[in-house]
């Protein structure tokens, strides 16, 4: 007879080589080389917005010192923050691969009603605003209806919805044109004069980081549970810590001036409510699925209408709520609300921040990151004392070379899934 066979260790398998490799990245070099890879694959992310903000702030800056002062950026979060929640709503209509043409009608629209209800009618405050909004909610109904039941291309419905819109508030407001709001409100106090304490906004800076922390700690558990790669704890407290000084030294800064605005404070929760709707929910999902393929997501069960339905009925409510906090802002609501250039700045904001076109990619923070981009070239032009003409030749360009770079990042995702 004979005796067992000893063997020495097993030659390592395809699997255990992959699983060595995998452990091997989940450390800081690890995320960094992920990072490179998602570049090199197309998935460039809010990398060409924040190149963007750097080239902006030292070109302005290097011309005019004023640019970086405190009070100055605290202006200019004042301004960001009514088309940026205009341009939040466009983020919602985007994702699904339409578009809203008449945001910027339906916040003039909003301003004036709430200026008829409030001064004229003597509504509460609160139940004035609470109607525009309702208004702006009642406007995507229809048009979502007429793109489900009638085919009626988002264009063509909202361009049309634009000029009935403009004609309702000049007819609301009169022959005066324009009312006044009442200065020592608490509306219009929000709108141009309310900050944060300092003890308030540092507190809500260190948010965040530990959010992110607790969050990230709690999936790499997760992960490790089921044997799965995941990043180092230290590459996690490094990003948590790293974003955390950040904001505090922005936050410090700001306090050097005014102070930060509780109606930009207002646009961020917004911005992360959204952000949580888009990517910790079964509607944001949704929403995704169907802007990539409508008729993929009808297949996987998804109620497409509804999906289109909420995405519109969204994007005019914020827009009714950003026309409202832009009434706050210059105290009046007036003929002159909503027009100009809202329209190409909401919509604007939300591509250059890294909203796709195309439908199916982006994030609530576009919005954010886009409007600052916007309102920054605005203050630093103002500052420079050069004609507002620069101003849309400029943004202009910078809009095209955001809808450049996402057409390339397209074509670059789809070559390297083909590869």
């Amino acid at each position: 007879m004979t005796g067992p066979v000893e063997t020495g260790p097993a030659p390592k398998g395809p699997m255990d080589r992959a699983d060595a490799r995998l452990r091997a990245d989940t450390g800081f070099a690890g995320a960094l080389k992920g990072f490179s890879d998602r570049v090199k694959s197309g998935d460039l992310g809010m990398l060409p917005v924040a190149v963007g903000l750097v080239v902006i702030s030292v070109v302005f800056t290097s011309l005019n010192p004023i640019f970086l002062v405190p009070n100055n950026l605290v202006n200019l979060l004042f301004d960001c923050a009514t088309v940026g929640i205009i341009s939040l709503g466009i983020v919602c209509v985007l994702l699904v691969g339409e578009i809203d043409l008449s945001v910027g009608s339906i916040s003039g629209f909003a301003s004036a009603l709430v200026g008829v209800l409030w001064v004229q009618q003597g509504w509460p405050v609160l139940l004035a605003i609470a109607a525009a909004v309702a208004m702006g909610a009642a406007v995507g109904w229809v048009y979502a209806q007429l793109y489900n039941r009638l085919g009626m291309p988002s264009f063509v419905s909202t361009l049309a919805g634009l000029l009935a819109l403009l004609g309702m508030q000049l007819y609301i407001l009169g022959a005066s044109g324009s009312i006044n709001l009442p200065y020592e409100s608490a509306l219009v106090k929000f709108g141009q004069i309310l900050v944060m304490p300092a003890w308030l906004s540092h507190a809500l800076a260190l948010v965040p980081g530990v959010v992110m922390l607790i969050v990230g700690q709690r999936r790499r558990r997760q992960r490790l549970a089921a044997n799965l790669s995941a990043p180092g704890l230290g590459g996690l407290m490094l990003k948590a810590g790293l974003l955390t000084l950040a904001l505090e030294v922005a936050v410090g800064y700001l306090n050097l001036g005014r102070g930060v605005p509780y109606m930009f404070g207002l646009f961020v929760l917004l911005v992360v409510l959204l952000n949580y709707a888009l990517t910790r929910t079964k509607w944001g999902r949704s929403v995704m699925a169907v802007g990539g393929n409508r008729e993929a997501a009808r297949r996987a069960g998804i109620n497409v209408r509804r999906i289109y339905t909420s995405a519109f009925m969204l994007c005019a409510s914020l827009a009714a709520l950003g026309g409202t906090l832009a009434a706050a802002r210059l105290a009046s609501s007036s003929q002159q609300a909503g027009t100009g250039d809202v329209n190409l700045n909401a919509i604007a904001a939300a591509v250059i921040g890294g909203t796709s076109l195309f439908g199916g990619r982006g994030s609530a923070w576009s919005a954010l990151l886009g409007i600052i981009v916007i309102q920054a070239i605005s203050s630093g032009l103002t500052l420079l004392n050069l004609s507002s003409s620069l101003r849309y030749m400029i943004t202009g360009g910078v809009l095209a070379i955001a809808v450049i770079v996402d057409s390339l990042a397209r074509r670059s995702r789809i070559s390297h899934g083909r590869a």
